[in-house]
């Protein structure tokens, strides 16, 4: 809307014509949503706590989390309003992945509220029903991998409607541009060619998988928010990258126009991040929830399609794979066995278990996920 208005303003008043830029909408972005969170955040707690809407624990898990008991959760509804406002605010609302990164957004925090006020009202720690949840997040994430599909096939303008109308127009012929071939990451020339099915089944698993991953990694104070930050950060750059025809040639990175305008989502990303993570800090003041992790998961998996950097992202949010992995493992251990292999799943609670302090874990899964996004950044220019 401000893109808009600055727009408006630049025909008369030039100085006005640097709004135009991404970076600068970038930074203004940050600065915006962390702004949002500090003045939000507060009220949102307090409501959430006069509300008595106070997360449920499990009295199998660590003892010391029994005193979080009652704390405000469902506060991921802090991080995804001061998202959507300073995305309406500063993103430039023509562009066809915006949308799709907001909408997805949305609809998993949707599913996650819905969860969690399940667990709130009904004091049942297993909130939605995983048939339920699973239902609804392949529905969306489907959705989400057919509209990717052809927003990478449209021609580089297109906006929303015209990337619809697209597939109708050649509904008879329609093939997935090179754009959308998967990317290895640390070579020059390797990459390969997915069709309409594979795209759609690689990106459906993308989306929803990370979503149930950082959800997963949401179990200590901090834990999961700062890798998001991080990721989200490092996924900016790319997204930046791959928008601009110059640096993509220069890093022999395929060109996607309209990709670049996702840097803002991505920064408005970091910003709401780093203000929930002002009250989210041991101890924490208010939980994310399912309404928060399901979403930021979901967005993080998006955008990652979006500018083809699927592996990256599995790079980068390694703790979120090693979560989930953690859980998958202990599950079918279990069931082939009868044995556990942690002393509990997620994994982070298995060093808890083991005599790690709370923020011992957290940080040191921060500064692992540090060196993972370097790693995964350095694929810019090691190829």
């Amino acid at each position: 809307m401000l893109l808009w208005l600055t727009e408006f303003l630049a025909r008369d008043i030039r100085a006005f014509n640097v709004f135009g830029y991404i970076t600068l909408r970038a930074v203004l972005a940050t600065m915006t949503a962390l702004m949002i969170s500090f003045a939000v955040g507060p009220r949102m707690i307090a409501w959430l706590a006069r509300m008595k809407i106070g997360q449920a624990v499990r009295h199998d898990g660590p003892q010391t989390h029994l005193n979080k008991a009652g704390t405000p959760t469902m506060g991921g509804a802090l991080i995804l309003v001061a998202i959507v406002i300073t995305s309406l605010l500063w993103c430039d609302l023509n562009n066809r992945f915006v949308w799709v990164v907001l909408w997805v957004t949305v609809g998993f925090g949707a599913i996650g509220w819905i969860d969690d006020y399940r667990k709130v009202v009904y004091r049942n720690s297993k909130g939605l029903t995983a048939r339920a949840k699973f239902f609804w997040q392949s529905l969306l994430g489907f959705a989400a991998a057919l509209y990717l599909a052809l927003a990478l096939s449209a021609p580089g303008n297109a906006g929303v409607l015209e990337v619809i109308s697209h597939l109708w127009r050649s509904s008879d012929d329609w093939q997935l541009s090179s754009n959308a071939d998967l990317i290895v990451p640390f070579f020059k020339t390797v990459s390969y060619p997915l069709g309409v099915i594979g795209f759609v089944l690689l990106s459906y698993f993308v989306i929803v998988g990370s979503s149930n991953a950082v959800n997963l990694t949401d179990g200590l104070d901090g834990l999961a928010i700062m890798p998001t930050v991080m990721v989200a950060a490092a996924l900016g750059v790319f997204a930046y990258t791959s928008g601009n025809a110059v640096f993509a040639s220069y890093l022999q990175f395929p060109v996607i126009i309209g990709t670049g305008e996702l840097t803002v989502i991505c920064a408005a990303m970091v910003g709401a991040g780093l203000g929930f993570l002002w009250f989210n800090a041991y101890p924490a003041e208010v939980f994310m929830g399912d309404v928060g992790a399901l979403a930021l998961g979901a967005m993080l998996g998006t955008i990652a399609v979006a500018v083809r950097q699927e592996i990256v992202l599995f790079i980068m949010g390694g703790v979120f794979v090693v979560e989930t992995l953690s859980v998958i493992v202990q599950v079918l251990s279990f069931k082939l066995t009868g044995k556990r292999i942690f002393r509990m799943a997620p994994i982070h609670h298995h060093y808890e278990l083991k005599g790690w302090k709370e923020n011992q874990v957290v940080v040191r899964f921060w500064i692992i996920t540090v060196l993972l996004v370097l790693v995964g950044l350095s694929t810019l220019k090691l190829r």
